[in-house]
């Protein structure tokens, strides 16, 4: 794949969960997707071994994301051209 249609990533928060921005490198090559950009971050109740992604609303444009690992939580806003039903498949892909 160039350069060109690779999508950008947008590094606008000095703190990530642990392993999560090697997932969204990976998930910015998939051909429609434009730009991801990690958010807030945040503590959940429940307790999640793993790193999970799960697709949470649809926003102008695009899809927001919740990354979840531990007690922890964060934002992910994904910019694209992917039906959720694509972009879910994308994002099954890297995590298996």
């Amino acid at each position: 794949m160039t350069r060109e249609n690779k999508g950008r990533l947008i590094w606008n928060h000095s703190t990530h969960l642990e392993g999560l921005i090697p997932i969204l490198e990976k998930l910015v090559i998939f051909p429609g997707i434009r730009t991801i950009a990690p958010g807030v971050i945040g503590r959940a109740k429940s307790h999640c071994p793993h790193l999970k992604l799960r697709i949470s609303v649809q926003i102008l444009g695009g899809f927001k994301v919740i990354a979840r690992q531990g007690k922890t939580v964060q934002e992910v806003f994904i910019v694209t051209d992917l039906s959720q039903q694509e972009l879910e498949l994308a994002i099954k892909e890297i995590l298996d």
